[in-house]
């Protein structure tokens, strides 16, 4: 029987990205079912009092929640690949880190363009018209850990978690053995956290 893992994403995220991406590592040694489920950084710091420049990415950062949204909703078939097409143009390619309200619009829609998705569903990006679905998604994902988080969650069975979080995607049996351990401390009840200081930035572009 596969086990469920349930994946709240925010696109923008580089430590989200690389999880992501390790949980696409584990689809391939593990038999796993993934759902994808957009969450926001955008909804988490909203009404937090931020630096300025941090404040102006979030702005930005709201049309790909928006747009993963709609996508949910109308074709959650296409998540997975959206997210995978999406992410490599920020991430992988350096798009990353912008400022201000409608920042992603031209790769939100070559993104929907490449995985044959409706160019109208970048629409939403800069409207409010499909807010409250993303505000319900991301309550789901901080109902299961807390909103002293950030991105991903990851659930695993009935227990979901912040993280992990990862600088380097493990490839192979190392990223099953990773996913393997994770269930493990999920399955215990009692367990809540392990942390220590991170020494690297995430690792995205090789």
């Amino acid at each position: 029987m596969a086990q469920s893992v349930t994946f709240w994403f925010d696109v923008s995220c580089p430590f989200c990205w690389l999880t992501s991406r390790w949980i696409k590592e584990v689809e391939k040694v593990r038999d796993i079912e993934v759902e994808w489920v957009p969450m926001s950084l955008s909804v988490l710091n909203q009404g937090r009092d931020l630096p300025e420049a941090y404040a102006r990415k979030m702005e930005a950062n709201w049309g790909p929640a928006r747009v993963f949204t709609k996508v949910t909703e109308e074709a959650p078939e296409k998540l997975d690949a959206l997210y995978t097409m999406m992410g490599t143009m920020i991430h992988t390619e350096g798009e990353d880190g912008k400022e201000g309200y409608g920042a992603y619009d031209e790769i939100i829609g070559a993104a929907l363009d490449a995985c044959d998705l409706p160019p109208q569903f970048a629409d939403v990006a800069n409207s409010e018209a499909v807010d409250e679905q993303l505000r319900a998604y991301h309550q789901q994902a901080m109902d299961n850990v807390g909103d002293e988080v950030g991105t991903p969650v990851v659930k695993l069975g009935d227990t979901a978690y912040f993280g992990p979080v990862i600088t380097r995607v493990p490839t192979g049996e190392e990223a099953g053995k990773l996913f393997d351990a994770s269930v493990s401390l999920a399955s215990y009840p009692y367990f809540f956290e392990l942390k220590r200081s991170r020494t690297e930035d995430p690792q995205v572009r090789g």
